[in-house]
């Protein structure tokens, strides 16, 4: 690693070196204007639409997308970029429900589906750059604009675009941002204190008709917790304080350059970003190494174009990666989390007098020991890629005509250093009170052991042809591009997965009044049977636009600055397919006796059904929109309809004929329709000091499941098919038993005697018993709201931001050992159960009555079903990021030979506004998990 770390920093020096005599060797050079011969490196204006395979300018376009610049995010101190995203983008929703070191849980969801990323042109995964590299990003959204993707084009597309050269020579930026992270509560109620969780132990065991003299804390125990009389025989241990720091750091640092000239352009950046983890590591214990979760990146990127005659051009794009992400132990961070759920604070002392770590029968993985003295596990991840094309300008055959030719290599490689040890803990079972105590052991100390492996290898190889044309005939515009391209995976095994095929664009406007364009593709991927045209497939789209604003009757209209209808449809694919599902496998089977000698022969059965006719999954969309600006185009607004039609979806059958012997295989027979709303509104006023900016975004997102082939249901109300996607299913809960007298009058439970203090489900059929055809769909079916806002100011050197997200419509289902009690009979009970039903508090109860999981009244048989219960309001409002930065006066920096220095706070997830249920925690992360984070943080740019 040392090794690679050394010619790394050679190579880059080497590249920088070059690069600056490169830029210099012709800074002489006269550029001339007057030249009307296509420059081939011209750089993206910024009115165009930055697709994956053409640029369109926006007021040309019939296509649905939106963008932001990289550098809305470049301040936003995560290790993975989505994260930044989160409102930002309409149509695209972030979530996260995990707070780890490079390892954050995020989920990105374009019109309900998980798009596929694409960088610089090439589809790529979605942790695969910098934060720093990021030119633009833009989320491509209906027919005409992923049509060419063919058959991974159906759920959306995120385009991704680096930073590349200029040619107004040179610029140097240095960034430094440091960060203290905290936080944020993970549970929607905190964990109880020993002697709260014994006296509800016992009543929960007395709920369950179990003795508390046999199973239960004793009144001795109980006094002991409530007065921390004996804090070794009666623990009472915080267990979260105990395994959780405060606070961890974080920071990043990068250093880029960019310059050029007519002949080439460049731009290389450095970047180093840490992120420390919030476990304890207890240094006084171990000192060899850290346990803590951690991770540590190094990122590099070169992206080189050069002008090697006036018609032919070439790029060089370059970037290597080195990761370490480290976790406590072989099983890894959030088993720790796991244990923090599952051991109550009276389990056994973190110490014993001794100072040997604590255990009990029940609990023999003391959770400090799980954390510092199990060992650790290191992967180490490192990734290298390079893009090249050719571009030549064919000006002299036609105007406007240029081929290009790209090539793309990219090699990912993981490897896992675990290093294991035993920990042995010990219960104190004699001696109480001396100097003699007696103790029973658990578990061994052992050495060391250390194993490697390869976590995953994959590697990729692209190729692409493309031919383009741009001509304008007077009030005719045309623009056109055909490509053909290989993009060739191998991950974890030899077998290749290939997508490959032609694609093409065509945009049309006449007097750029009227708009038109159509987008193909004819491409597949050789998961498919190679015949009867289930692995290729042909998805055409069509768009078409008005620009009323360039209408005579609307011409010199001082008020509006632009008015645009447009509309696309058309079908895109999607690739859900498997190695050789199309061919019948056979196994080995159960011995069976056979023959006239009665012996046991060794048989083969299928592995499962071949389907013959297995193909890829495709949606029709339609989008369409206006697309209006106001006062000089200060005032932007942009509205969209949407509705996607899936159909051929992979599914198995809801229903399996037993005579089968076997399951059915995945058949193209599943129909889902996604469909909504998305709008934006936007303001800018600048002046000569000073200006303001408001961006809202909102997308309304619902669904309907068309088709799964489930099978008959007795009662309509059973049924998953029309209804939204993801819909959830179970009882419908009517409150709680109060009292005997109400059990007496209710439905029967089927296979349950329910005691007072239950919860009450509805009779859906009326027939008195309660059973699985009472079940229906729970919570409510209206569409999901996300919205978004960001709010900029500045004033001389000042500025300030504001980022809000929000979600409406949002249920969560609060479950299992971070929300229920005594899960697996021994684990945390929580806050919310103080709430819980007693005779006492029959008529206010909010939470059933408290059960062990176990004994003749279990409580968790009827209790613990899925049912309406349990869901919440997981409706939220986030003040995501905020940032406040100054710029020094330039007559200050330039004395010193610096163009411009600016210092920066920036806080992220600092506020939330929910729903009493969570109770401080952070909605999107309430089960226990590792907890996301707030982080504080200041940085300093300088450029030179």
């Amino acid at each position: 690693m040392s090794v690679f770390i050394r010619t790394l920093r050679v190579f880059t020096c080497c590249v920088l070196l070059l690069l600056y005599h490169a830029s210099t060797l012709h800074a002489q050079q006269v550029v001339d204007t007057t030249s009307k011969k296509q420059d081939t490196l011209q750089l993206i204006d910024k009115k165009l639409k930055k697709l994956i395979f053409f640029n369109t300018p926006t007021n040309l376009s019939t296509s649905s997308s939106a963008s932001i610049s990289g550098s809305e995010l470049t301040s936003t101190l995560v290790a993975s970029y989505p994260i930044a995203l989160a409102g930002r983008l309409t149509g695209l929703t972030t979530s996260q429900n995990n707070g780890q070191p490079f390892n954050e849980g995020y989920a990105l969801r374009l019109r309900g589906q998980s798009p596929l990323i694409f960088i610089d042109g090439i589809p790529r995964s979605v942790s695969e750059i910098g934060i720093e590299e990021i030119e633009s990003i833009t989320v491509l959204k209906d027919a005409v604009s992923l049509a060419m993707l063919g058959v991974r084009g159906a759920n959306g597309a995120i385009s991704v675009i680096t930073k590349k050269g200029i040619s107004s020579g040179q610029k140097i930026s240095f960034t430094s941002q440091f960060g203290i992270q905290q936080p944020i509560q993970n549970l929607v109620s905190k964990q109880l204190d020993a002697f709260n969780y014994a006296n509800l132990y016992n009543e929960a065991l007395v709920n369950d008709g179990l003795s508390v003299a046999n199973n239960g804390f004793s009144q001795t125990a109980i006094n002991a917790y409530q007065t921390g009389s004996d804090p070794l025989r009666y623990p009472n241990v915080n267990w979260t304080d105990e395994v959780l720091r405060k606070s961890s750091a974080v920071a990043r640092y990068s250093l880029n350059t960019s310059g050029g000239n007519d002949f080439v352009r460049f731009f290389v950046n450095l970047e180093h970003f840490t992120q420390d983890g919030l476990l304890k590591t207890r240094d006084d214990i171990n000192t060899k190494y850290s346990t803590n979760a951690n991770f540590v990146g190094y990122f590099i990127r070169s992206n080189v174009d050069v002008k090697l005659t006036d018609n032919l051009s070439a790029g060089l794009y370059v970037q290597g990666r080195i990761l370490t992400d480290n976790s406590p132990g072989n099983s890894g961070t959030e088993s720790i989390f796991n244990s923090l759920r599952a051991t109550p604070n009276s389990a056994y002392p973190v110490f014993n007098a001794n100072g040997t770590y604590g255990g009990s029968p029940q609990f023999q993985n003391n959770i400090v020991a799980q954390g510092v003295s199990a060992g650790y596990s290191s992967t180490n991840t490192r990734t290298v890629l390079s893009d090249f094309y050719l571009k030549y300008n064919l000006d002299d055959l036609t105007k406007g005509l240029w081929v290009k030719a790209r090539a793309s290599f990219f090699s990912n490689l993981s490897e896992n250093y675990i290093r294991t040890k035993g920990y042995a803990v010990f219960e104190q079972i004699g001696g109480f009170g001396t100097n003699t105590p007696v103790y029973r052991q658990y578990n061994n100390n052992t050495d060391q052991t250390n194993t490697n492996n390869i976590g995953f290898q994959n590697r990729s190889d692209f190729q692409e042809l493309s031919l383009g044309y741009q001509r304008d005939f007077g009030a005719h515009g045309i623009e056109a591009v055909v490509l053909a391209n290989r993009d060739n995976l191998i991950s974890g095994s030899n077998l290749p997965y290939t997508i490959q095929g032609i694609s093409g664009h065509v945009s049309y406007n006449y007097n750029k009044k009227y708009l038109a364009e159509v987008s193909f593709s004819q491409n597949g991927a050789n998961r498919y049977p190679n015949n009867g045209g289930f692995r290729y497939g042909f998805f055409p789209a069509l768009g078409l636009g008005w620009n009323i604003h360039e209408e005579d009757f609307l011409k010199g209209n001082k008020l509006l600055s632009l008015l645009k209808l447009y509309g696309s449809y058309g079908k895109v694919g999607r690739d859900n397919g498997a190695y050789y599902t199309y061919q019948q496998v056979y196994n080995g089977a159960p011995a069976a006796i056979f023959g006239s000698s009665a012996g046991v022969v060794t048989t083969i059965g299928e592995s499962f059904l071949a389907n013959p006719a297995v193909t890829w999954e495709h949606a029709k969309m339609l989008n369409v929109g206006i697309d209006a600006a106001f006062l000089d185009n200060r005032l932007g607004l942009n509205i969209e309809y949407y509705r996607n039609n899936y159909a051929d979806l992979s599914i198995v059958r809801g229903s399996n004929n037993t005579l089968l012997g076997i399951s059915y295989p995945a058949e193209n027979i599943g129909k889902q329709n996604y469909y909504g709303w998305e709008t934006q509104l936007n303001w800018t006023e600048r002046k000569k000091d000073w200006g303001y900016s408001v961006r809202l975004n909102a997308s309304l997102q619902n669904s309907k499941l068309i088709y799964n082939a489930e099978a008959a249901q007795r009662h309509s109300w059973m049924q998953r098919t029309g209804h939204p996607v993801g819909q959830s299913y179970g009882y419908i809960a009517e409150g709680l038993f109060r009292s005997q007298q109400e059990i007496t009058g209710a439905a029967t439970i089927e296979g349950y005697t329910p005691q007072p203090g239950d919860i009450r489900y509805r009779d859906l059929n009326n027939d008195g018993i309660i059973n699985q055809y009472d079940q229906t769909t729970i919570g409510s079916q209206k569409p999901s709201l996300f919205l978004g806002a960001r709010f900029g100011f500045n004033i001389g050197g000042l500025d300030v931001s504001a980022l809000f997200q929000g979600v409406i419509n949002q249920e969560v289902y609060l479950s299992g050992n971070s929300y229920w009690e005594f899960q697996g009979g021994t684990a945390q009970a929580y806050q919310n159960h103080l709430n819980r039903w007693t005779p006492a508090t029959a008529a206010t109860a909010e939470y059933p009555r408290l059960t062990t999981n176990s004994g003749p009244r279990n409580g968790a048989v009827n209790n613990f079903v899925a049912s309406s219960f349990w869901l919440r309001n997981g409706d939220f409002l986030k003040l995501r990021n905020v940032e406040l930065g100054y710029t020094l006066p330039t007559n200050l920096t330039q004395k010193i030979g610096v163009k411009s220095t600016r210092l920066f706070a920036n806080g992220l997830n600092l506020w939330t506004l929910s729903s009493k249920t969570f109770n401080g925690a952070d909605p999107e992360n309430f089960n226990g998990s590792y907890p996301i984070e707030r982080v504080f943080s200041l940085g300093l740019n300088i450029q030179l």
